[in-house]
């Protein structure tokens, strides 16, 4: 099966909890977020999430847990042809919800991040900081107890990075638990927060 990416690893993300994953590039660090999504299942060992074995759970089931867990990817992931809005919304669209019952939240939650002038605009049309607070946005709209970030300064200077960094602890004040994965150190020094060091497969674990 190739080479183990992540071993022997022991740690939770508890309730309300605000961390850093960092390591070098090729450690594992978007692996793990996919296992903690639920897109993966270990070879072996046991994740728990919300108190459920991961790998004892119905596949058709694990969507409906997955709508706990919000994720932003690296690479932002809207789609080209919707707008800033139906990007936003798109989670709530595929379920069959009526847009009467979300429209007012979907407005809202993008005007939190910034966007509210952008609700109408394509992804061609916006920056890429304005990309990735749409992607934020879009994995917020379920209201997630945890929030999974890829990089998400990775693509942005640094005025906007600590813009973003002010909307993940604002979103950890109002009770989401946040893990951002990211090589930016200058970015996790304007935090006190704990970091989760991936390295050669290991992590340690730094309160």
């Amino acid at each position: 099966m190739g080479p183990e990416i992540l071993r022997d690893l022991t740690f939770d993300i508890p309730k309300r909890s605000f961390q850093f994953l960092t390591g070098p590039s090729g450690a594992g660090k978007t692996t793990l977020l996919r296992l903690l999504f639920m897109s993966l299942r270990p070879t072996r060992g046991m994740i728990r999430s919300f108190g459920r074995d991961i790998t004892e759970i119905p596949r058709e089931e694990l969507p409906l847990l997955r709508r706990r867990v919000g994720i932003v990817f690296q690479d932002f992931q809207l789609l080209d042809h919707l707008t800033t809005y139906e990007n936003v919304a798109l989670p709530l669209r595929v379920r069959g919800k009526d847009e009467a019952s979300y429209k007012q939240d979907v407005l809202e939650l993008l005007k939190w991040v910034g966007l509210g002038e952008r609700i109408n605009v394509l992804p061609a049309i916006l920056s890429g900081g304005e990309k990735q607070r749409a992607a934020i946005a879009r994995a917020l709209i379920d209201r997630p107890e945890i929030l999974l970030a890829d990089e998400p300064t990775g693509n942005v200077d640094p005025p906007m990075a600590r813009r973003l960094l002010s909307l993940f602890l604002e979103l950890n004040r109002l009770g989401t638990a946040v893990v951002i994965a990211t090589h930016d150190l200058a970015l996790m020094e304007q935090v006190d927060a704990r970091r989760m060091i991936l390295s050669e497969g290991r992590l340690d674990i730094y309160e």
